[in-house]
C-alpha cells in the first residue's frame, strides 16, 4: 500500500515546524500533539485511526532537521 508522504520540516527560529504533503502545507506544528491534530484535520487519506498510530516512528513521515523530539525554541538555535 502507498501513503502519502508527509515531511515534517527543520524547525524554524521559533521551533515550529511546517508539515507538508507534496506541495500542500497542511499546517504548522509547535509540538508533535500539534502533528498528530494537522495529520488528522488534513484526513491524509492513510485509512488509519490516527490516535493509534506511533507518529514518532512511522514510515510515512519524514522528519528533516531532526526528530519528533526537536522543537528547539529561539534561545537553542546556534548564533549565525
Amino acid at each position: 500500500m502507498d501513503y502519502p508522504s508527509i515531511v515534517v520540516h527543520t524547525p524554524g527560529l521559533d521551533g515550529s515546524r511546517r508539515v507538508t504533503r507534496g506541495n500542500d502545507t497542511l499546517g504548522v506544528a509547535c509540538h508533535l500533539d500539534d502533528v498528530v491534530d494537522i495529520l488528522r484535520r488534513a484526513d491524509v487519506g492513510l485509512g488509519l485511526d490516527l490516535d493509534a498510530i506511533e507518529v514518532e516512528e512511522s514510515d510515512i513521515i519524514d522528519w528533516q532537521g531532526g526528530g519528533p523530539d526537536e522543537w528547539p525554541g529561539l534561545s537553542e538555535h546556534p548564533e549565525r
